[in-house]
């Protein structure tokens, strides 16, 4: 592809979006180790991390997506093989999802969500037995495994994830209604399993939502992170301390559990008020946007996969810690897209928008019963 038509094909706009979300994510960092008075260098971890996304991100450019989509089940493969890793290596917090490699720690399941979503677009692109409810059954086995794996970790959250990015691929890859509906219906059988097998803390998280305790109640075990989640919020107001130039001097009204990575909405919405979350949710709303655009355009199927798999993910990603984060959902421990802190996260939503540039910069493939074949000169890969 010459540089002119790649540069006029690429979504400069994706590009532009993901930074400013990145920078935002810093930005909010960096506020909470002020208000907390932490001299940590997490911050300067993330302008490492930011790199090295960005860096992947150009990477992913490089080959064709239909070329990364003949490796679609070896990368599937290997990211179930991580989710069994971890459990030989030491837990942290009770729970293992990391592994350990010298100062480096990764998570498996954030990368287990590209593989899983670059094998079902794979595996959905030409075939039609999808189409009838024994057809489902093959998916839903790809689905099931590494949810089953993320559960033991436990991490439930990044588990549940896979569920609505499951039910959209079915639903584009023009699986029935009806046959889509017997499936929710069986898995909500499955519920009253789910909760005999969630954990106390879990439980009380989604009793927490349920029953929400006042701003002049005590805090308890079960209500300590929503309730100090809720305040982070109301101290930003509409303008924010940004702009307001107002701070309470009392940090304890600023300890927030897990404040840099799954409550990062709060500190924001502490720093840039009403308005400037009205922004971030405005950006998450313009990369799925993008992303639709690219996928109505694109010709060929399993590029379409792509990119519907990778905007359900950050669509489903984004209303899961938003809801959490201001208490209409139970908190999961899900980050916010590009935007928490962590390596792991970054890196592989880098490569998810990474696969996305790519169907864009190639959507002249022909859909046909074949699979490689294309429109002559719109390759490009």
């Amino acid at each position: 592809m010459q540089a002119e038509s790649w540069a006029k094909r690429l979504s400069w706009s994706i590009l532009v979006v993901a930074a400013g979300l990145i920078l935002l994510g810093w930005l909010g960092i960096t506020r909470y180790e002020d208000l907390v008075g932490d001299i940590s260098n997490r911050p300067t971890r993330q302008l490492v991390w930011a790199a090295v996304a960005a860096v992947a991100l150009l990477v992913s450019l490089v080959p064709s997506y239909r070329a990364v989509g003949r490796w679609s089940h070896i990368l599937y493969i290997l990211a179930l093989l991580g989710l069994v890793a971890v459990y030989f290596f030491e837990p942290v917090n009770h729970a293992r999802r990391w592994i350990h490699l010298g100062p480096v720690n990764c998570q498996p399941s954030e990368f287990a969500k590209v593989a899983y979503i670059l094998a079902m677009a794979r595996f959905l692109m030409y075939r039609t037995s999808h189409r009838r409810f024994i057809g489902l059954l093959l998916p839903f086995a790809l689905t099931l495994a590494p949810m089953f794996l993320i559960v033991r970790e436990p991490d439930l959250g990044t588990a549940l994830v896979f569920v609505p990015v499951f039910f959209a691929l079915l639903f584009a890859a023009g699986a029935r209604w009806r046959d889509l509906l017997g499936l929710a219906l069986i898995g909500l059988m499955f519920l009253p399993a789910l909760w005999h097998e969630m954990s106390l803390t879990q439980r009380s998280r989604v009793k927490a939502v349920v029953v929400q305790a006042g701003p002049n109640d005590k805090p308890t075990d079960r209500t300590y992170q929503l309730q100090q989640a809720k305040q982070m919020l109301a101290l930003g107001g509409v303008r924010g301390s940004w702009l307001s130039g107002q701070t309470v001097e009392d940090p304890v009204a600023y300890r927030l559990p897990e404040a840099r990575t799954d409550f990062i909405f709060c500190v924001l919405g502490e720093r840039f008020g009403l308005w400037g979350l009205g922004l971030v949710l405005a950006a998450y709303g313009l990369l799925v946007w993008r992303g639709a655009v690219i996928a109505s355009t694109t010709r060929e199927p399993f590029g379409r996969l792509l990119v519907i798999g990778v905007i359900a993910m950050f669509s489903v990603e984004v209303l899961i810690n938003t809801g959490m984060n201001v208490g209409l959902l139970p908190i999961t421990g899900l980050s916010l897209p590009l935007v928490s802190y962590g390596g792991s996260g970054l890196v592989a939503h880098a490569l998810m928008l990474g696969l996305v540039l790519n169907v864009g910069l190639r959507p002249g493939y022909e859909m046909a019963n074949e699979p490689f074949r294309y429109v002559r000169g719109e390759d490009g890969g």
